[in-house]
């Protein structure tokens, strides 16, 4: 088994706090030996990606704004798992929204980008089910927003 926290350091990743809630909901929800974490926004250190993919966000901005989501997630799990993401034995599903128009059908290329974290991060238990669909607007215009089931020991 891998240490999660050294494979961030060799990717080059830094956790950000977790973001707190914007409205009335929890970051997560641990049920089990689940983490349910509420959906994470296209938000990086820069500020947020927002717009829509199709309009006026370039696919690989977009690509980066999934990629994003999905370090929000790790940083919202490793609250969860009290600081030890060691505690993670797999990436369950990623649920995944894309900020787009009617016309533009690339969200499952969009959402590679947390996927493909997903696995650089947790190996094989990164591999998880997923659902890659359009929206027409996202909270606070952001260009990708995507939600996550963990399992912990």
């Amino acid at each position: 088994m891998q240490d999660i926290d050294a494979r961030l350091t060799e990717l080059g990743i830094v956790l950000p706090e977790p973001a707190a809630p914007v409205a009335n909901y929890v970051p997560y929800v641990m049920s089990g030996n689940l983490v349910y974490i509420s959906g994470q926004v296209s938000l990086t250190a820069d500020g947020l990606i927002a717009g829509k993919l199709g309009s006026d966000v370039e696919f690989d901005k977009g690509v980066e704004a999934a990629r994003a989501c999905g370090v929000n997630l790790i940083a919202q799990l490793k609250s969860a798992c009290g600081g030890n993401l060691n505690r993670v034995k797999r990436v369950v599903k990623l649920g995944a929204f894309v900020n787009c128009t009617d016309d533009f059908g690339d969200q499952p290329k969009i959402i590679n980008g947390a996927s493909d974290l997903m696995v650089d991060v947790f190996g094989d238990a990164g591999r998880h089910a997923r659902a890659a669909v359009g929206a027409p607007s996202l909270p606070m215009n952001a260009a990708v927003e995507i939600d996550g089931v963990f399992e912990i020991a």
